[in-house]
Parts: structure tokens; C-alpha cells; sequence
């Protein structure tokens, strides 16, 4: 409500912002505070009130206004009332000096302006005397977080015992920073974000006193931009007030802030999926034209994607009331045509081009390059067509040889819903209605060989005979991932990938990502007590000892391991290597103390000067290079690689072999030189959510991939 005896209306008066002079003066003024409201109110009519509060929140949620409203019910008083009291109906004898910040009795303190602890030596000489006027002594200090340690030591004692006649509130929007020993001695409350429903029944009870007319979608755009906070609500209001000479118009409020209409801003999102990206760039011009900002059209793209995304998974986002009609339309829309693999990659797409676009010297230049990017990769062929390439069939979706669909794989009709050719496309708004995901097909279970696996190289696809149910002596073929070429540019230097030497060993299964994220051992985990291997148990191999480094999940070791040691002889309890140039001069030291906490043996770890064999790291390499050469020579990727100009072999994997683990942060470092930031091939690569895409990068597609062979195939 409006301050009473505010005067900014009358004729030669000063203008006063709708920020101030609409603060709250009572608590059923406060937006949004219920659960605070509610707290406080038991508390005033039960007599239980506290000496000391700590209220929180982030900034413009009205954590000083509280403050104020607390100091003014503890000393309000009237003809009829002298006690302390929620229920202000009437101004009290106090309440205009307290709410302007100028009562005698109410002190105001800036923590972040006097921070040192000659100023909490003055306040604790001055909570020993009584009030002049009112009935409590009240203390607000502001941005308490400010306070120097000695500052926090000093007001420990007073603020545990203080005298009867005095209270605190302390206010901070950074809640982590103050000591524990003071958030003990005080009630806190969490002053949470205005949600959008409340802000713009807000912000239209202010423009209705005003006598402002609003249109409802800028409303919307004002409270989605204030981010629950009231006060940065009411000054963008200010703002488009003047803006708009008076009127608050959905236009106005967009050529405020920067931003473009939500309407072209979903229809650039849909041209970028179908992957148009000539008409992508004429809309962005049109928007860049109309007077948006490129960061801020990303950053409502990226919004975009986290709403369909959102309605994907719940539903009950539609009733957000900062959404109009038409964006929860469309992005229902969207959500039910698009793959959660796709929204998570574009969202990262995103999010690394609004970075990108805020640090370079022309933000409209990145934003081009980023809906480029983002535009090309959405045209890509999927898994599921490449599959079908590699199996003979069109990419259009021809039925491939019956010859080359194994014997093993699922056939069941019902339990693989038709899908049409434009299923291995990222997106089509002609397809009808929603398209449900498809189950993902039961791996097929091979026998791994004995001996090291040759390429397979198949006759032509008319003289391939059907396949035996079960072969006596399965033969795992490699299995190669085509990337499609990049734009010309210089050659990169060139990376090599650590893939899994050519003795595999398996991992252990509880090893993931958020373990190989973590750099070592925690403190405790090392300090555990290990019991002692038995003799049987203890590695005996270089590879096994890889295997015990990554179980106890020290990736930095694990990394120098494969890069610098070149094995001379390995048995249990015994090491020596030829170290690799650049060395650190402590990799045997290390080895040695970690695998002494590890197996509760003593190892000998030493070094020769030569006689080692090639590192993990080399033999990977060469492994990984040979396994491209031979799966280049086979005549169907061959004549893959001819169908598809500028394609290359970037990765085989043979088949029941696991895929190759992702390097940690710290493991990167360790294995440097890596290629320049970009990709091996010169794009930007993401990190996948789903383990299973992570031989995928950026410049593959962005779409959910996991096809299934359609019903005129069989």
C-alpha cells in the first residue's frame, strides 16, 4: 500500500519511486513472506519473541523493509494499544520516525561501511542504557556478512545475553559467510522470491493506484525479468513508465530491456532445430534490427529449451504465470517432438555461445557463428542412418539386406513400433501429433575371441548368405564411427585419445563419472585402513595396477601411470619402468607409497635407463591407429566413406568391447598435449549426459537416436 503521508502527488513536491513509496508498512503488506508472516505472528500473540533475528534472502525481497516492520510492532503504541503487536491497524506514536530510518531508539548500522570492531564497541556501550522513548532499543544492522572477524567475536557476548530492553535484526544476502556462532544465537527466516502469480498481482494493484494502464504480457515480461525480487519489479515499472509516457505496453517493455518477441523468439528456436540456417540468421537480423541484444536472444533461446525441457518432465510448468498461452502451446509442442538428448546438447550449446558472445568484440558476430553451429549440427545424420548405411540400406530408410540384420536381434512387431524415414532426422513439424520414444533394443551378447580380432570384410550384399543362428566361433567386428567432414580450417595438432590397451582389463563396475571427476582419494578415504591383499590378489601386471589406481579413484596418478611408464618388469610386489620424457621425478615415489596404503604390502618401484616397453598411452595409440587402418580397408566402409565426401574413420571399437573412458579434468592435464580448445577436428565438443553418446560430439546430431528398424524392413 502507499505510504500515507507520502506528498510526491501534490503540485511542486518531489517525485518519489514506486520502490519507495509503496513500501510495506505492516506485515500484511509484505508479497510473497507468508511462512515468515505466519512465524511471527504465533510468536508476537504467544509473547514468545526472540532477542536477536537473522533474516536472508536475495536482493529486493524486502529484508530491510521486515527489519523496519519488526522495530515498528515491537514499539507500537497507540491510545488503545501498548503492547507488542502484528495487528498495526493505526499509526502509532513511533511508526513514521521508525519507517523513515530516523527514530532515536532504532538504530541503523551499514555493516558493509563500518565493518571493524570499534564499531560494535560502540553499540556495546550503548545497549547498557534504556530507550529514550520507546519501549525496546532495536539494532538493524544491514549486510551483516560485512563484519570483520573480531567485529563477529566481540558482539558474541552481548548478542547471547543482551539486556531486556534491546533486540537485534541482522540482514545479509550472503547467509554462508556468517559464523555459525551467531546464526545460533538468532531466529532465522529465509525471505524467499516473489513468485511470478504474486509479482504481477502486485505490480497491477501499484499501476491500478497509479492509474497506469498495463498490458498483461508486458507484466509478465517484467515480473519473469525482476526475478522475484519487489523491488527490482517496481523500479523496471518505474522505467517503462516513462518509456511509455504513461502507459506500460508489451512493446515498450521489450524495446526497454533488449529483448525480442517471445513469438519470433520460438520461431528462431524452430528454424535452428529444423536446421534452416539461412533463415535462422535473417530472423536474428531482424531481431538484431528491431533492437535486441544477441546475448539476451541466446540467453531466451537457452529459456526456451529449459521450458520445453521442463514441460517434458513436469507438466505443472504450464501454469506459470509469467508463461503467456502461446509459449506453453508451443513448447508442449516441442516437447513432444523432441529428444532429451537433444535438448540437454543444445542447452549446452547454448550455454557456452552466451559466453562466447559476452567476451567477443562483436556480440552479434558470435551469435551468428553460434546459430550456425547450432543449425549445421541439426542437419547431421543420426546413429540409426548411419547404422543402416553400414548394413546396406539407402539412407533414406531402404530395408537393408536381410543378410546383414543379425540373427540375435529383436523381431518381435509389437515390440518395435513403425517409424517413417524422417525418424533418423533431428525434427519435422509435418509428422503428426507427438512421436513416443522408442525402447531401446536389447543388446546382442557376443563371445568375446580369444585371439586379437581381424576386420571383417564382407562380400558384396547380393552373395551374402543368412546368417547361422549361433556361430561356433564368434568373431567381433570392428564397429567404426563416421564423423562428417568439418569446415576446412588448418590442421590442429594432433591429439591422441587413451583407448584401453589391447589386454583389456575390465573396470570395476562402481567406477562412474562422478567418480572419475574427483581428482584423489578424499583425506578419510586415505587415512582408511586398507587390510592386506592376499599374495593371489596383488597385481601382477601394468594394466592391473591401472585397474587398482582407478578403483581408488586417484585419476592424476592413473594419468601419469599410462603416459611416463614404460614397463620393464612387473610382478607382484615388484615395478621397474623406463620413465617417458617429462617424468616427474616423483612417479615412482608415489607409486610406491600409494600401492603400500592400497594393499597393505611394501613394493619396490624403481627405474631403469632403458629396455621398457611402449607406454599404455603408446600402445593405445598404435592399437587405435591400426584399428582405423584396418576398418579403412574394409570394402563396406570403403564404400561408406566414398558415399559421403570428406567423411573419415574417427574411432573403432570392436563389438562386446567397452567403450573407451573419458580422460577427468585432472587426468587432461596430465595428459597434455591435447588438441587446442574446439574439438579434435575443429568444433566444439559437449559433455555428454548420457554415457552411452559420448563418442559423439557437437558436429554430430543433436536428436534422440535410438531407432528401430522400420516394419517394411523385415
Amino acid at each position: 500500500m502507499a505510504d500515507p503521508t507520502d506528498t510526491a502527488a501534490q503540485p511542486g513536491t518531489p517525485y518519489r519511486v514506486l520502490a519507495r513509496k509503496y513500501r510495506p508498512r505492516s506485515f500484511r503488506d509484505l508479497v510473497g513472506q507468508e511462512p515468515m508472516v505466519r512465524t511471527l505472528t504465533n510468536a508476537f500473540e504467544a509473547n514468545r519473541i526472540a532477542q536477536a533475528w537473522m533474516l536472508t534472502g536475495v536482493r529486493g525481497v524486502g529484508k530491510t523493509t521486515t527489519a523496519r516492520i519488526l522495530a515498528r510492532a515491537l514499539n507500537y503504541q497507540t491510545d488503545t494499544v501498548d503492547r507488542p503487536t502484528i495487528d498495526m491497524l493505526d499509526t502509532g506514536v513511533h511508526d513514521q520516525a521508525i519507517m523513515e530510518g530516523r527514530h532515536v531508539d532504532v538504530v541503523e548500522m551499514d555493516a558493509a561501511s563500518h565493518t571493524g570492531i570499534d564499531d560494535i564497541r560502540e553499540i556495546i556501550a550503548q545497549v547498557r542504557y534504556r530507550p529514550v522513548s520507546a519501549r525496546y532499543k532495536v539494532y538493524i544492522i544491514d549486510e551483516v556478512h560485512m563484519l570483520s572477524t573480531q567485529a563477529f567475536n566481540g558482539l558474541l557476548k552481548t548478542l547471547e545475553e543482551p539486556p531486556e530492553h534491546v533486540k537485534f535484526v541482522f540482514a545479509t544476502t550472503e547467509i554462508r559467510k556468517v559464523p555459525i556462532t551467531v546464526l545460533s544465537r538468532c531466529q532465522r527466516f529465509d525471505l524467499r522470491r516473489v513468485d511470478p502469480a504474486a509479482m504481477i498481482g502486485h505490480l497491477r494493484n501499484v499501476l491500478g493506484q497509479e492509474g497506469i494502464e498495463a498490458e498483461d504480457d508486458a507484466l509478465r515480461i517484467l515480473a519473469r525479468a525482476s526475478e522475484g525480487s519487489v523491488r527490482d519489479a517496481l523500479s523496471l515499472t518505474d522505467q517503462a513508465i516513462a518509456h511509455g509516457a504513461g502507459h506500460v505496453g508489451t512493446q515498450t517493455v521489450r524495446d526497454m530491456l533488449g529483448l525480442a518477441d517471445r513469438a519470433r523468439v520460438v520461431q528462431l528456436f524452430e528454424l535452428v532445430m529444423r536446421g534452416d540456417g539461412s533463415g535462422a540468421l535473417r530472423e536474428f537480423a531482424e531481431q538484431y534490427q528491431a533492437g535486441a541484444d544477441p546475448v539476451v536472444v541466446l540467453q531466451d533461446l537457452a529459456d526456451f529449451a529449459h521450458l520445453v525441457t521442463s514441460l517434458r518432465f513436469v507438466p505443472e510448468t504450464a501454469g506459470d504465470a509469467s508463461l503467456s498461452p502461446d509459449e506453453v502451446e508451443r513448447g508442449r509442442d516441442f516437447a513432444a517432438r523432441l529428444s532429451v538428448k537433444a535438448l540437454s546438447e543444445v542447452w549446452q550449446m547454448l550455454l557456452r555461445a552466451i559466453g562466447e558472445a559476452r567476451e567477443a568484440a562483436s556480440p552479434r558476430q558470435a551469435a551468428e557463428m553460434a546459430l550456425i553451429r547450432i543449425s549445421y549440427a541439426a542437419t547431421l545424420p543420426g546413429p540409426d542412418e548411419l547404422v543402416r548405411l553400414l548394413q546396406g540400406a539407402a539412407p533414406g530408410g531402404v530395408a537393408p539386406n536381410p543378410g546383414s540384420v543379425p540373427a540375435s536381434a529383436p523381431a518381435p512387431a509389437a515390440a518395435q513400433p513403425a517409424r517413417s524415414a524422417e525418424a533418423s532426422r533431428p525434427f519435422d513439424l509435418a509428422a503428426a501429433g507427438p512421436r513416443p520414444e522408442p525402447p531401446r533394443p536389447a543388446p546382442v551378447p557376443v563371445t568375446p575371441a580369444a585371439t586379437r580380432p581381424a576386420p571383417v570384410v564382407a562380400a558384396p550384399p547380393a552373395a551374402r548368405p543368412d546368417p547361422a543362428p549361433v556361430p561356433s566361433e564368434p568373431r567381433p567386428s570392428p564397429v567404426a564411427e563416421i564423423v562428417p567432414p568439418p569446415a576446412p580450417k588448418p590442421a590442429p595438432p594432433a591429439r591422441l585419445e587413451p583407448v584401453r590397451p589391447e589386454t583389456a582389463r575390465q573396470a570395476p563396475a562402481s567406477v562412474g563419472l562422478a567418480e572419475r571427476m574427483q581428482a584423489a582419494p578424499s583425506a578419510a578415504l586415505a587415512q582408511r585402513p586398507v587390510p592386506q591383499l592376499a599374495e593371489d590378489a596383488l597385481p601382477r601386471t601394468l594394466e592391473a595396477v591401472e585397474a587398482l589406481i582407478l578403483e581408488r579413484r586417484d585419476s592424476h596418478l592413473r594419468a601419469r601411470l599410462r603416459r611416463y611408464m614404460r614397463p620393464v618388469h612387473v610382478e607382484a610386489g615388484v615395478i621397474r619402468f623406463e620413465p617417458a620424457p617429462g617424468a616427474p621425478p616423483t612417479l615412482a615415489g608415489d607409486l610406491q607409497k600409494r600401492l603400500l596404503e592400497w594393499t597393505g604390502r611394501r613394493w619396490v618401484v624403481d627405474t631403469v635407463e632403458t629396455g621398457g616397453a611402449p607406454t599404455l598411452d603408446e600402445a593405445a595409440a598404435e592399437r587405435r591407429a591400426r584399428l582405423i587402418r584396418e576398418a579403412e580397408g574394409d570394402p563396406e566402409v570403403a564404400a561408406l566413406l566414398a558415399a559421403l565426401p570428406g567423411a573419415f574413420v574417427r574411432e573403432v571399437r570392436l563389438r562386446g568391447e567397452p567403450e573407451p573412458e573419458e580422460a577427468a579434468p585432472e587426468e587432461a592435464e596430465a595428459l597434455a598435449p591435447l588438441a587446442e580448445e574446439g574439438g579434435e577436428h575443429g568444433l566444439p565438443e559437449l559433455i555428454d549426459a548420457d554415457p552411452a553418446d559420448r563418442d559423439y560430439g557437437e558436429d554430430s546430431v543433436l536428436f534422440d537416436q535410438d531407432a528401430q528398424p522400420d516394419e517394411d524392413d523385415d
